[in-house]
């Protein structure tokens, strides 16, 4: 698909005809995994991985395993990553999403996909021990989507399977590839084969892009609502603030280039529109199966993104190289908004040692616009993996000091922030939580750091304001550790009226039954 995309300039709908995949034999369904459910990615990884290896599920699991290599945890320690891929396919207009899974994984999901404001209705499609065993549960599926394949309403119904679904071989590649029109695809996102949240992005992303890849491949597509771009365009592989894409269109603009539509889209005909562009930017390196598919359609890739001096200098130079644009045209951008990004990070100084950690996948972007506003950055600790595309970042950061950890868990980054005592500790809700008990001020990632512009002269002053504001606490933080010092832990746990009444003679005697019947365990171990 290396040449032009053809559209089909008089369709309002993409051309969809002669899109029939083989099905292939029939997955085995019926794995004896029903004790499981309710337990998601907790019923032990091991157990669940081997069940849907048993059930089929082998090469599934096998590309999860090279697309995301797991860390030292063999689950995930951030919420369900399929909330990722739910989320993805919410805030695509025209697209209805169904979940199978555990009746306690779903509530969970959809719960916190209404908490951060989704505004549609999640299908759920029900099962028990019964129509999990005898297969019934994959003809509810389908029922459920040939209900909904209305092309009045959508443009595609997304079909995720979680973890019993998953260790049980529910074969969702049976499920017809299109119904009256409206494209069906379904997914595997079980939490013990996907790491993070993040990354179950990349896992719908992907899906969505080869499926708009096999359909351009096909013949003629619809054009893109707007229309398209006079110029050649950067797509850009990674959520991020909303005024991000247009800075990033106007620092292209100078090269002669247009900034194309964000992966993961808004609507379909987006993917089109994103698979037309000529260069990929990959302002999250983790989007391993999208940058696959856009490599399989001929494009190239460029790691990094424009945010702080340096960084938004060697950008516009990959971008511009990437398209062949000419030396001067190159230098003439970069000059045109290097003085102001300098300036701004001038007038916006960070003073005082920071750890960062998250699990969004731009923790080494935001340590870059940190460093450059003038903060002491220890750490930087992010729950994706390593990928050649984040290679720029790391090398950036661990020139200037910067310990940078890839799958970092949650006690390497309480460790590093331990360690290391910063004036503010950056990172998500538990390390939040652990800096507080240690009067260190802190601030959530994901909803007040990564929620704000990065790129460009924008991105350059975001961040000063919020975190000046949290290390100035600092004070506030000790007077308030003071003042509960010793209340709510140990013995003074729970409400109290006067003190505890304290029976040590009563804890002596458990804990020599607790050792007695360890070392009586440890022998029958032995026999």
């Amino acid at each position: 698909m290396a040449g032009e995309i053809r559209y089909d300039q008089a369709a309002e709908t993409p051309v969809t005809e002669g899109l029939r995949p083989e099905v292939g034999e029939a997955a085995a369904v019926g794995a004896d995994v029903a004790a499981m459910d309710g337990m998601g990615c907790h019923a032990g990884a091991a157990e669940m991985e081997a069940a849907a290896r048993a059930a089929g599920n082998s090469e599934i699991l096998d590309r999860y395993a090279a697309d995301y290599p797991q860390g030292p945890h063999d689950k995930p320690q951030s919420m369900c990553p399929a909330f990722g891929s739910l989320r993805v396919g919410l805030r695509m207009r025209r697209v209805a999403t169904v979940l199978s899974g555990s009746a306690c994984c779903v509530y969970g999901l959809t719960f916190v996909s209404h908490f951060y404001g989704a505004r549609r209705s999640v299908g759920y499609v029900p099962f028990n021990s019964e129509t999990l065993v005898t297969g019934k549960l994959f003809e509810d599926i389908r029922d459920a989507v040939h209900e909904l394949a209305d092309p009045e309403r959508y443009d595609a119904v997304v079909v995720t399977n979680l973890c019993v679904p998953t260790a049980s071989g529910v074969p969702l590649k049976l499920l017809p590839n299109e119904i009256n029109g409206v494209r069906i695809v379904g997914i595997d996102v079980p939490g013990f084969g996907v790491p993070t949240h993040a990354e179950a992005k990349d896992v719908l992303a992907g899906a969505m892009l080869n499926y708009a890849r096999r359909e351009i491949e096909a013949g003629p597509v619809a054009a893109p609502e707007r229309g398209r771009s006079d110029r050649p365009t950067v797509a850009l592989l990674g959520e991020m603030f909303p005024a991000d894409p247009m800075m990033i269109g106007a620092m292209l603009a100078p090269l002669g280039l247009a900034a194309g539509p964000v992966v993961p889209c808004r609507e379909w005909r987006e993917l089109y529109a994103a698979l037309d562009c000529g260069v990929v930017a990959a302002i999250h390196p983790f989007y391993t199966a999208a940058i696959r598919e856009f490599q399989a359609a001929g494009r190239k890739i460029v790691g990094s993104a424009p945010v702080g001096h340096d960084g938004t200098m060697e950008w516009l130079a990959a971008i511009g190289a990437a398209y062949g644009v000419a030396a001067d045209r190159i230098a003439a951008a970069q000059n045109g908004f290097g003085q102001a990004i300098k300036g701004a990070l001038a007038d916006n100084r960070i003073e005082g040692r920071i750890t960062l950690s998250g699990y969004e996948g731009s923790e080494l972007l935001v340590a870059r616009l940190l460093v450059e506003s003038g903060a002491d950055v220890a750490y930087v600790g992010t729950a994706c993996a390593k990928t050649e595309w984040s290679a720029a970042d790391r090398d950036w950061l661990e020139a200037r000091g910067v310990a940078v950890k890839y799958r970092a868990s949650l006690e390497d980054d309480c460790a590093a922030m331990e360690a290391f005592r910063p004036d503010l500790a950056i990172g998500t809700t538990p390390v939040v939580q652990k800096a507080k008990e240690l009067a260190i001020p802190a601030l959530y990632f994901t909803n007040l750091i990564s929620a704000r512009p990065l790129m460009g002269p924008a991105g350059a002053g975001s961040l000063a304001q919020v975190v000046n504001a949290a290390m100035a606490n600092k004070a506030r933080m000790d007077g308030m550790k003071e003042f509960f010092e010793g209340v709510g832990t140990g013995d003074t746990a729970g409400i109290w009226e006067g003190a505890p009444n304290l029976r040590p003679d009563f804890r002596a005697a458990h804990q020599k039954k607790l050792e007695k019947a360890a070392k009586a365990a440890q022998a029958e171990a032995m026999i």
